[in-house]
């Protein structure tokens, strides 16, 4: 095993127990050995050599945990449409939206969808993320939902990154098509496909009504269930429908948007365990107006997480930390808590347990800014300080 690495004069943001002053933190292969005060250094790791920080400040790497990265084409003329007037729902029922998306998708190969995704993820990846969850949905089919999620893998491959797949294929009711039996003859068959060939990692839908009800979700939550697949859902985005009481009752990983959601929901997603995964982008973009009930997830312990939520329609964000930039000033959380959203609750929201903080034994994957305090990360609008990206130990 190489010689362990040892960062020294560097301030540390642990989103669970913070290190003021000096911190010094220990690498190990693909992990943390040891992180805390530089002289509270075990003697074991004293003569190692040191690389020294500067001061600058050293987070967990940011996490995307809601991205739609494969896609084809973009809806520059919906964005036109809508500072013309016309609504999300206006679009959708039109036979624009999602649908136009699918299209667009469905004509793409294998090797055009990821032509297209890589620049989106480098993107991602120049902010200091090393972990991207990656949705299908926009195929509809059993072909193109297959060929999304073997394109997510791929990405995996192309580049430093840890992708997370999830299958979103009741994500729009495909046009001229019954929602009932596209999810008994369509989506949950191309579920178990998907499955089988080991492309998914999680399930998730949109529980909306220009989409799918909750007793139609129930059924692909079913699915997954014999699957053993973790589920997530879109919910509560342009109205309430009952998903996030759908969600708790599947102890979901996540509930995603919730701009509709209530203090009744709070209350269930916390006891469920259920990350709420707000998404800002989507919220600027759409020009919506009702605020996600922050208060009420503080009050009732709900982890709050956070994602660009990119994606042609509603959210062709790259930047995670002009998320939390976002989600500071429109949505009043604090720096430390969209911090906190980027990392260690990002992760729990796509089921992992091994990144997300600065502690011995997680994964190294950390990122290194040009600045002294957390609150830079979400105050400067459209700069990027980030001085270095480490994934699973390597800088790159």
């Amino acid at each position: 095993m190489p010689q362990p690495q040892l960062l020294t004069n560097a301030r540390l943001a642990m989103p669970v127990a913070p290190v003021d002053g000096r911190g010094a933190v220990v690498i190990g292969g693909d992990r943390i050995l040891w992180v805390g005060p530089e002289d509270a250094l075990p003697a074991d790791y004293t003569s190692l050599a040191r690389q020294d920080m500067e001061g600058r400040l050293i987070t967990p790497a940011l996490i995307d945990c809601h991205t739609h990265l494969v896609h084809g084409g973009n809806r520059a003329r919906e964005f036109e449409m809508r500072l013309e007037g016309a609504s999300y729902e206006d679009i959708a029922r039109a036979g624009g939206g999602i649908v136009s998306t699918v299209e667009a998708t469905r004509n793409a190969s294998g090797d055009d969808l990821l032509a297209q995704a890589l620049p989106r993820l480098d993107a991602l990846l120049a902010e200091g993320a090393t972990t991207i969850e990656v949705k299908s949905g926009y195929g509809l089919d059993r072909e193109t939902e297959l060929r999304m999620l073997r394109v997510a893998r791929a990405l995996g491959r192309a580049r430093p990154v840890r992708l997370r797949t999830t299958f979103l294929g009741a994500h729009a009711v495909p046009k001229g098509q019954d929602g009932d039996r596209y999810i008994d003859e369509i989506c949950i068959p191309t579920l178990q496909a998907a499955h089988d060939e080991g492309l998914v990692d999680a399930v998730d839908g949109f529980c909306e009504g220009i989409a799918f009800s909750p007793a139609q979700i129930a059924r692909v939550f079913d699915a997954a269930r014999r699957l053993d697949l973790p589920v997530k859902l879109h919910a509560e985005q342009l109205s309430h429908q009952g998903g996030c009481q759908l969600a708790a009752r599947y102890r979901a990983l996540s509930v995603d948007h919730v701009e509709y959601a209530t203090e009744a929901d709070a209350r269930a997603l916390a006891a469920a365990g259920t990350v709420a995964v707000l998404l800002p982008g989507a919220f600027y973009f759409l020009r919506e107006a009702q605020l996600p009930p922050i208060a009420a997830f503080r009050a009732h312990g709900v982890p709050m997480a956070l994602g660009t939520d990119c994606n042609p329609g509603s959210s062709p964000l790259t930047s995670l930390l002009l998320a939390m930039n976002m989600a500071c000033t429109l949505f009043r959380m604090t720096p430390d808590e969209a911090l906190r959203a980027v990392t260690i609750h990002a992760a729990r929201a796509l089921g992992l347990t091994d990144c997300g903080i600065l502690a011995a034994g997680k994964r190294a994957d950390l990122a290194v800014w040009n600045v002294e305090t957390v609150a830079e990360l979400a105050y400067r609008i459209g700069f990027n300080p980030l001085h270095a990206r480490i994934f699973g130990g390597r800088a790159c």
